[in-house]
């Protein structure tokens, strides 16, 4: 009842050529070099959210030195006759370069202390008078009479504050604004 079962040999395995390394050489490359490009985009990342939250600081210190120069201009100071003398700036002349672009000026500066996200900012500020006993907006639309006792003969003086945040290392931020005071 038990016949004999046949025998088969396995065919003898041929020789290997070694392309299973190659090509697991070639893939581990591959994935190295994803690996790199990949952490290279990390770094590239990382770089650009601190150059944000860098410009973002500044940019903050500067709006306070815009404030510190607006109250500095609501209480109408004294200002030179002409020039910059302490960050405060006569009416300017047009063939003036813009006081801003001008280094001097911000060497003489003022400056305001702020705390700008856990960290002490000192933006610098400059106001400029732009012009003096300017007819308010909007003051005589309703009335014809101009005269000095008429209801529309109010004047302001207008001001341009000019503000800068610059931070040894850090964003160059300036910001510049127009107040007008009655």
């Amino acid at each position: 009842m038990n016949t004999p079962r046949q025998r088969h040999s396995l065919p003898a395995p041929r020789q290997q050529h070694g392309i299973a390394l190659v090509v697991v050489l070639i893939l581990l490359l591959v994935m190295s070099l994803l690996a790199v490009f990949s952490l290279r985009s990390t770094m590239m990342e990382e770089r650009m959210a601190a150059n944000m939250m860098d410009r973002s600081l500044s940019f903050q210190a500067a709006e306070a030195g815009l404030r510190e120069g607006e109250q500095l201009a609501a209480a109408k100071p004294a200002l030179p006759a002409s020039g910059c003398n302490a960050g405060l700036c006569a009416i300017p002349l047009a063939t003036d370069t813009p006081r801003w672009q001008n280094a001097a000026v911000w060497a003489g500066a003022r400056t305001a202390t702020v705390d700008v996200g856990g960290v002490t900012a000192r933006p610098q500020f400059i106001v400029e008078l732009l012009d003096d006993d300017v007819p308010t907006e909007n003051a005589c639309l309703e009335h014809e009479d101009v005269s000095p006792d008429a209801a529309c003969s109010g004047t302001e003086s207008r001001y341009r504050i000019t503000a800068r945040s610059q931070a040894a290392g850090r964003a160059v931020v300036m910001l510049q604004s127009h107040f007008a005071v009655p």
